[in-house]
C-alpha cells in the first residue's frame, strides 16, 4: 500500500494526519491525542502487527514542541514498515500515551525512552528506569546533556564508601563530535572533529 492510499485510509481515524518526510517507508505526523487510536488502527485494520521500535527525538532547547515520540511498525503479512511521529505538548514535562496493551514489546521500549529522554508514558504498567539508577537526575539522550556526562555521586553507598570517589564524566577524546549531512545512515555517524589526541596521547594545549 503506497503512502497516499494508507494516509487516506488512516484519515478516517485521524483527519489531522499529515505525511512526514521520509527517505524509505511511509511516515506520518499524528496529533498526540490521536496517537493511540492511530496505532490501534494500523494494528487492527492494516496488518501492522509488530512494534519494531518506540523512541523519541529532542528537537532542541529552543524548539517547541521540543519532544517528538516516534513509533516504527512492521507488517508480517505485507513485509512493509510505517513510521508514526507525534509531538509532545509539554516541553518541560513531556507525556505520551503508552501502547503496552497493544504491543507487549512497548514495555521496555517506553521504559528506555522514559529513562533516556524523560518522556512519561501514561498507562504504562511499570514505568521505571531501565539503564540508569532510579535516583539519577538526568536524561542522557537529551540535547542539554553533555557528551562526557555529569559528575555524580555513586548510587551504591557500599561502593562509594569503599572507593571514596564519585562517578566521573567519561573522557570524550577528539570531541566535539560532528556528523555529515547525508541520506546514507553510515555517513551520518558522528566522528571526532579533532583526532590529534586520544586516551593514549594527552590533549594539546589550545
Amino acid at each position: 500500500m503506497i503512502a497516499q492510499d494508507l494516509k487516506s485510509a488512516l484519515q478516517e481515524t485521524c483527519v489531522d494526519l499529515e505525511e512526514r518526510d521520509s527517505l524509505d517507508w511511509p511516515a506520518f505526523n499524528c496529533p498526540i491525542d490521536s496517537l493511540a487510536a492511530m496505532l490501534k488502527a494500523l494494528h487492527d485494520d492494516h496488518g501492522f502487527d509488530a512494534l519494531m521500535d518506540a523512541t523519541a527525538i529532542d528537537n532542541g532547547l529552543e524548539t517547541s514542541p521540543r519532544f517528538t515520540v516516534v513509533y516504527h511498525l512492521f507488517s508480517s503479512k505485507s513485509h512493509t514498515y510505517v513510521r508514526v511521529a507525534a509531538d509532545c505538548q509539554d516541553d518541560e514535562s513531556p507525556v505520551a500515551p503508552s501502547v503496552t496493551e497493544l504491543f507487549k514489546s512497548a514495555n521496555w521500549m517506553e521504559r528506555e525512552t522514559f529513562d533516556m529522554m524523560g518522556i512519561r508514558f501514561e498507562g504504562h504498567p511499570d514505568l521505571r528506569r531501565i539503564l540508569m539508577w532510579d535516583e539519577y537526575p538526568h536524561h542522557p539522550l537529551r540535547k542539554d546533556f553533555p557528551l562526557a556526562g555529569f559528575e555524580n555521586e555513586i548510587s551504591d553507598p557500599e561502593i562509594a564508601a569503599n572507593t571514596g570517589v564519585k562517578v566521573k564524566p567519561a573522557p570524550m577524546a577528539g570531541g566535539p563530535f560532528v556528523a555529515q549531512h547525508s541520506s546514507f545512515e553510515t555517513k551520518r555517524e558522528p566522528n571526532a572533529k579533532d583526532e590529534s589526541w586520544n586516551e593514549g596521547n594527552e590533549k594539546p594545549e589550545s
